[in-house]
C-alpha cells in the first residue's frame, strides 16, 4: 500500500515485513485447526476483497483527517492501526453489499462504535455518505444532526454515543431475530473501557440467558480515551478478558486484531453457532489505537504511552501484514496494486461528492424541528 506521510502514523511511513513477524502471522492462522479450516475456504476474490476493505478503511480515515487540516471539519475519530479488527469480523457477516436485493431481508445487522465506521462501508454505505456525516449535510445519513450515523437499509445501526449502550440494543434485536425464528444475526463492538459500564454488563449477561444470536467484539486497544489499560483494568491471570466469555457463559475466544484473518475466521464460527441457535459470542480483539482519542489529541496519546509500545505495533499494521502474506501465498502485487487504485479512485470520489454535498446543501435552520417526537411546547 502506498504511504500517506501527512496522515498515517509516523512508524507506518517506512514500514517493511519483518520476516519474523511474518512467521507469527501465518502461526497465528495455523495454531487452530476450526479457524485454519474457514481461511482456507476464503477464495482469492474474498481475499482480495478483504484487502480492499482494510484501504477503504485505512484511506477514508486519512480523507477526514486531511479536512481536519484543512479546517473543513474540527475533528475526527479514526480506526487507525485497529481496521482489522472492523474489516474482520464484518465480513463474516451476511451483508447487503454482496447479497442480492431480494434477500436483503435476512442480511444481519452492525452496531459500530464510530472506531468501527469501516463496517459502514462495507455493509453497503457508500463512502460518501460517511464523509456527508461528518460535514452535517442536509443530504447526509443524519440530516445534518448527529455525527452517530447508520443505515438500516444497509444493515447499519447508528451507534450510541454513550459508550456501552449498544450491547443491550444489539441483544434486543438479536432477541427479535430468535423470535421470529429468522437465522439473522446482530454484532457489535465494545471498547475496553466500556466493558465497565453496566449497561454492557446488563446486555451481556441478558443476551447469554436468552441465547440471543449476536456476537459481542470486546475491542481492546489498550485504551479508554486517555485512560491506559492498566488503570482502569485488573489484569490478573484471572481477570483477562480471555476469561470473559466463561465468565458470562458464553462461547468465545481472542484473535489477533491486527491480523484481518483471524479475525474473519474466529467471527465466522461465531456467527455460524448464532445461526444454529446456539446463543451468543463474545470475542476478544488484541490491538492497539494508532493515534489520540480523536484528532485533537494526537499529542497526548502519545505522551499517555511509550514510544516503544507504538513502535512494537506500528510493525504489526494490520495493513502491511496482509499485504505481504498474501504476496508470500500467491497473490501477486499487480493485483493488489489494481484493487488499491480502484479503492483509491472510489475514495477520491467520494471526498469529492461530500465536498460539493457541503457547499450545496447546508440545512435549512427550521428542518431541526423535523422528525422531532417531543418539545418543550408553545413558549
Amino acid at each position: 500500500m502506498k504511504r500517506h506521510p501527512p496522515f498515517e502514523p509516523p512508524e507506518y511511513i517506512d514500514w517493511q515485513p519483518d520476516d519474523e513477524l511474518l512467521r507469527e502471522y501465518r502461526a497465528t492462522l495455523d495454531r487452530d485447526p476450526q479457524r485454519a479450516a474457514v481461511i482456507r475456504r476464503l477464495s482469492p476474490t474474498q481475499l482480495l476483497d478483504l484487502y480492499s476493505g482494510l484501504v477503504r478503511n485505512r484511506l477514508a480515515d486519512i480523507a477526514l483527517k486531511r479536512m481536519v487540516r484543512q479546517g473543513v471539519i474540527s475533528k475526527a475519530w479514526l480506526g487507525t492501526g485497529e481496521e482489522a479488527s472492523t474489516i474482520g469480523p464484518v465480513h463474516a457477516l451476511r451483508r447487503p453489499k454482496v447479497t442480492p436485493a431480494a434477500e436483503h431481508a435476512r442480511c444481519d445487522i452492525a452496531a459500530p462504535m464510530i472506531r468501527n465506521a469501516g463496517a459502514c462501508h462495507e455493509m453497503g454505505m457508500p463512502v460518501a455518505e460517511t464523509l456527508r456525516a461528518y460535514m452535517g449535510t442536509a443530504d447526509g445519513p443524519t440530516r445534518g444532526r448527529d455525527g452517530h450515523y447508520g443505515d438500516l437499509a444497509n444493515g447499519v445501526l447508528a451507534p450510541i454515543s454513550h459508550v456501552g449502550d449498544m450491547v443491550p440494543v444489539v441483544t434486543g434485536i438479536a432477541m427479535t431475530f430468535k423470535l421470529r425464528a429468522t437465522d439473522r444475526v446482530a454484532m457489535t463492538w465494545i471498547g475496553d473501557g466500556s466493558t465497565k459500564t453496566g449497561a454492557a454488563h446488563e446486555g451481556l449477561n441478558l443476551a447469554a440467558v436468552q441465547k440471543v444470536p449476536a456476537v459481542f467484539i470486546i475491542q481492546n486497544n489498550q485504551v479508554a480515551l486517555g485512560t491506559r489499560l492498566d488503570q482502569h483494568h485488573h489484569a490478573s491471570a484471572g481477570e483477562k478478558f480471555a476469561q470473559w466469555p466463561k465468565a458470562y457463559g458464553m462461547w468465545g475466544g481472542v484473535f489477533d486484531g491486527n491480523n484481518v484473518l483471524d479475525a474473519y475466521a474466529l467471527t465466522a464460527l461465531a456467527v455460524e453457532r448464532c445461526r444454529r441457535g446456539e446463543g451468543p459470542a463474545l470475542l476478544v480483539a488484541e490491538t492497539f489505537r494508532m493515534g489520540g482519542h480523536a484528532t485533537h489529541d494526537e499529542a497526548e496519546a502519545r505522551r499517555t504511552f511509550d514510544a516503544s509500545l507504538f513502535a512494537h505495533w506500528g510493525k504489526r499494521d494490520p495493513i502491511g501484514m496482509f499485504e505481504e502474506h498474501l504476496v508470500r501465498t500467491g497473490i501477486s502485487r499487480e493485483r493488489l496494486a489494481q484493487a488499491e487504485a480502484a479503492v483509491e479512485a472510489e475514495v477520491d470520489a467520494a471526498e469529492t461528492e461530500a465536498m460539493k454535498s457541503k457547499a450545496e446543501h447546508v440545512p435549512e435552520g427550521q428542518s431541526a424541528m423535523g422528525g422531532v417526537y417531543a418539545s418543550g411546547g408553545d413558549r
